[in-house]
């Protein structure tokens, strides 16, 4: 999820196709043409530490399947046209499949049809494009359910108490964003359109964004209680805004993506629970998928859900949770 505009390297088609072929992990596999087997993976961006650990996944698993691993990653957060470009070089070069996380869950579906005709295996990770079926296979968590856990959580919290609500979501028409916010409002007992949801703002999963859009929302509430954030990025920016105002201590906040930095945070009280995902494992089984194919031929498809932990130190009734050890020793595996 967490989700993240930072810079990447820019590499040009050439130099993409060059890197391709020089980049490898392990030395053995057959492809085609008798040369190493080949898989690629594109992230939305390279620097954010969700998408560090899913490269890091990916590369742990190609070693063990001792086949060549090929990465590339959008410039910021909504980058379609690098995504487009690495996936066609990829597809140049000769993979036998590409694990994407989209950046934009439509305008990539035409890129991803023509690799997909030409017989490679596309395997979305984390973000569906839409439709959800453009891709041979779905590895991620299942975002609606990761909602439910913490609305269902701060309902439990809240004890019946009134609730003036402030949702800090990513952007507009981005799948993985809109499943967690519906989740959320559907695991608290309301709809998108209750009167207790005083403030919306988008963050783009950013600190910084997410600080300033919950200095908004306190601007136009002051009595905002529960803040819902679509990543702990956000949840953080949101606790620092909160806490200049002293308010600390009667706003809850809720997030979703279980990193390492974002369970410290539970632990430490700024986030009350956080909904914890599997970005190693989404990128591992991918390339595992990948690699069966190679050999055998045969396509995995439709979605398969790597899994969704609520996360807290102050568990609530009818809210099954892990606590925050648990968290820390499995945080983004």
């Amino acid at each position: 999820m967490s989700r993240r505009a930072r810079p990447v390297l820019v590499i040009g088609a050439a130099g993409l196709a060059l890197s391709l072929a020089a980049c490898g992990s392990g030395s053995g596999g057959s492809s085609q043409s008798g040369g190493k087997v080949k898989v690629g993976l594109i992230t939305k961006t390279d620097t954010n530490p969700y998408f560090v650990k899913m490269k890091e996944g990916a590369e742990q698993a190609a070693k063990s399947e001792n086949i060549e691993l090929t990465t590339a990653a959008g410039k910021f957060d909504g980058d379609n046209a690098s995504q487009v470009t690495a996936l066609e070089n990829m597809v140049a070069a000769g993979v036998k499949g590409v694990l994407i996380t989209p950046n934009d869950s439509k305008a990539i579906v035409p890129a991803i049809a023509k690799a997909r005709a030409k017989g490679v295996l596309v395997i979305a990770l984390d973000t569906p494009p839409e439709p959800q079926d453009a891709a041979d296979a779905l590895f991620a968590t299942d975002n609606v359910k990761a909602g439910e856990l913490i609305g269902a959580y701060a309902k439990a919290a809240m004890s019946g108490k009134p609730v003036k609500i402030a949702t800090l979501d990513l952007a507009p028409g981005v799948s993985v964003g809109v499943q967690r916010h519906e989740g959320f409002v559907k695991g608290f007992g309301i709809d998108a359109s209750d009167p207790s949801i005083v403030c919306s703002q988008d963050t783009g999963g950013d600190q910084a964004k997410g600080q300033t859009a919950m200095e908004n929302c306190l601007q136009k509430a002051p009595d905002i209680n529960l803040v819902y954030a679509i990543n702990e990025p956000a949840a953080l920016g949101a606790f620092t805004a909160i806490k200049a105002k002293g308010r600390e201590k009667d706003v809850m906040i809720v997030a979703i993506d279980g990193g390492c930095t974002g369970v410290q945070a539970v632990k430490d009280g700024k986030i009350a629970a956080t909904s914890q995902q599997y970005p190693l494992k989404m990128a591992a089984d991918g390339v595992k998928a990948v690699a069966a194919f190679a050999k055998d031929g045969k396509k995995t498809s439709g979605y398969t859900d790597t899994g969704v932990t609520l996360i807290t130190d102050k568990p609530q009734a009818g809210a099954d949770a892990k606590d925050t050890a648990f968290g820390l020793e499995n945080c983004w595996g």
